[in-house]
């Protein structure tokens, strides 16, 4: 979410509960994207560097979760098969990306009140110097 060139520290993550056992945040809006960009599911966990099975769980949890398919798996072809994300999918990743860009801007202020106070020199004590006579 940072710009480059601007310092990353402190800055805003979005995780969204959807129920006590289900969110969506950065990690799985990523791979959705991913998802979307190369049309594979393995393709998108390698990009991501994680394994086919971890990205799969991922997918599956965020299908389960939404109630509804978020990624579309299609089987045969003669490259395969591949993954696609649903128009559910496409528009989960469009509102959870306007909910961040909204948060981001919402605290810009305050962040960059608490990235001056962190980068401000700590105060050092005076030094203690014990004469003796």
């Amino acid at each position: 979410m940072q710009k480059s060139g601007s310092r990353s520290l402190p800055s805003l993550s979005v995780r969204i509960d959807l129920d006590a056992e289900g969110r969506i945040g950065p990690g799985k809006i990523q791979l959705l994207e991913k998802i979307r960009e190369f049309g594979s599911i393995s393709a998108a966990g390698r990009a991501m560097d994680m394994s086919y099975k971890r990205a799969w769980d991922l997918v599956d949890e965020i299908n389960r979760i939404c109630r509804q398919a978020a990624v579309e798996r299609q089987t045969g072809g003669r490259n395969g098969g591949g993954a696609m994300l649903t128009p559910f999918g496409i528009s989960l990743v469009a509102r959870y990306r306007k909910i961040e860009r909204d948060a981001a801007s919402a605290v810009r202020k305050e962040l960059a009140a608490l990235r001056s106070d962190i980068g401000r020199p700590k105060r050092s004590a005076e030094p203690v110097v014990n004469c003796v006579a």
